[in-house]
């Protein structure tokens, strides 16, 4: 069952994109039922004949043949997609025009041409994450309910409205047709951006990081890299970002699934290699004439990856950088964020009056790391009464037990020593 679900997970999603492409979006319903007939064929034959050399092309052969079948049986009394007109005769279908459907480089496209289509701009922001996930990464709904903290009921009404508006739409999105990519592809980035977040700085009861949340953000974000229309700077720029953020989180969770504030990880447990990859990708996004807030971003993840101690990082650089990206793309959180780099860069009095300029902080109140900032900054000036105060605040919003046992030691620290000269990293996500 355990080598049945990593298939899934890797398989589904390729599998999905290249039958909707034959079916017609309209019929992604049946595109997943092929895929499931598969699955369960694989899990009936598998224990009994072994696992083949090859399961993936075991699984894609299957889903062709049942597609086949669906084909024949189905092409009179429903209506496929309009490209697979010259695939049908009067039996059915043409298995060898079929078998152009299932090459590499089609599967490729044709996961592309899905990523795009489930970003449609009608859909919200939500719905596309919601969509990748399911329909490209293999996740359930119950999967991608407890990656959003949200309802089973909720995510399966969001996900079904979403395939509704693309069942309208009746095609695919076109991969070939450059000016809608580059109107669409930055709705795309956002998407991926969004699912790499969920998956970074999760709000997930059980861990407040989802790996593989991340792992698919980054498999997305390479298959756009194989496109030379969607090879664009800011795709570069998304690219390194991921990268950089991924790179350290080897030092980010210890054994236990604990995570570590930037200052307290131990870098020499970061990913070099993959360090080397995000900056040679920032560098790479440099070749263009737009700022994106990937570039932004991932410039301050180059900075934290390049510093060799919390001590040595350029707080003057993270700064100037946060306040491009304050013009670019502003937030409470980036402001947040913003005001934490000016307290280590000029001290706990400047961070504590940049948080208190920033507006509507209401809209952080639910923020534990708000709170929980606010504590450090008044602890590191001596109030540590004030600073008991804000991170049992913290704690009572906390998302996950990692957060509140995080939390809970930081009080235990204000309690027990009562120091104002402590020093602890600021307990924000490392951005």
């Amino acid at each position: 069952m355990e080598l049945s679900d990593h298939l899934f997970r890797r398989e589904a999603g390729r599998m999905v994109a290249v039958l909707t492409r034959i079916f017609g979006v309209h019929n992604m319903a049946l595109a997943e039922d092929v895929v499931q007939d598969a699955f369960c064929r694989a899990m009936d034959v598998w224990p009994f004949q072994g696992v083949p050399d090859n399961p993936s092309a075991w699984l894609m052969a299957t889903a062709k043949r049942r597609a086949i079948d669906v084909l024949r049986r189905e092409h009179t009394a429903q209506a496929f997609a309009p490209a697979l007109s010259a695939a049908l005769d009067e039996d059915g279908a043409d298995p060898s025009i079929l078998d152009a459907c299932f090459e590499t480089e089609a599967i490729v496209d044709d996961q592309l041409r899905m990523m795009f289509t489930c970003c449609h701009p009608r859909l919200p922001e939500t719905s596309q994450v919601a969509l990748m996930l399911n329909v490209l990464c293999g996740f359930s709904v119950a999967e991608v309910a407890h990656a959003f903290v949200e309802t089973h009921t909720a995510v399966e009404k969001r996900i079904v409205r979403a395939k509704h508006v693309l069942a309208s739409l009746r095609h695919v999105f076109d991969v070939d047709i450059e000016a809608d990519v580059e109107r669409r592809l930055p709705v795309v980035h956002r998407a991926i951006y969004l699912l790499f977040n969920h998956g970074y700085h999760g709000a997930s009861p059980e861990s407040a990081v989802r790996i593989e949340l991340c792992q698919e953000a980054m498999r997305l974000i390479a298959l756009l890299q194989v496109h030379p229309r969607m090879r664009t700077p800011a795709t570069n720029a998304l690219a390194a970002l991921c990268c950089l953020h991924a790179a350290r989180l080897p030092g980010r969770l210890d054994d236990a699934g604990a995570v570590h504030p930037l200052g307290a990880q131990d870098r020499t447990l970061w990913d070099r290699a993959m360090i080397k990859d995000g900056l040679e990708l920032l560098d790479r996004s440099a070749r263009g004439r737009m700022l994106t807030e990937y570039h932004v971003e991932a410039a301050i993840a180059a900075v934290h990856a390049e510093a060799p101690a919390l001590a040595a990082t350029d707080w003057v650089r993270i700064v100037e950088l946060y306040d491009m990206l304050m013009a670019i793309r502003p937030s409470p959180v980036v402001a947040l964020h913003r005001a934490i780099a000016i307290g280590e860069r000029d001290g706990p009095e400047h961070g504590l009056a940049a948080i208190a300029a920033i507006e509507r902080p209401d809209r952080l109140a639910r923020y534990p790391f708000y709170s929980a900032a606010l504590g450090e900054l008044e602890l590191r000036r001596g109030a540590a009464n004030r600073a008991h105060t804000y991170f049992l605040d913290a704690l009572s919003v906390a998302r996950n037990e990692t957060e509140r046992q995080f939390f809970r030691q930081r009080i235990e620290t204000v309690l027990s020593v009562g120091n104002p000269t402590i020093a602890s990293p600021l307990p924000s996500p490392d951005r």
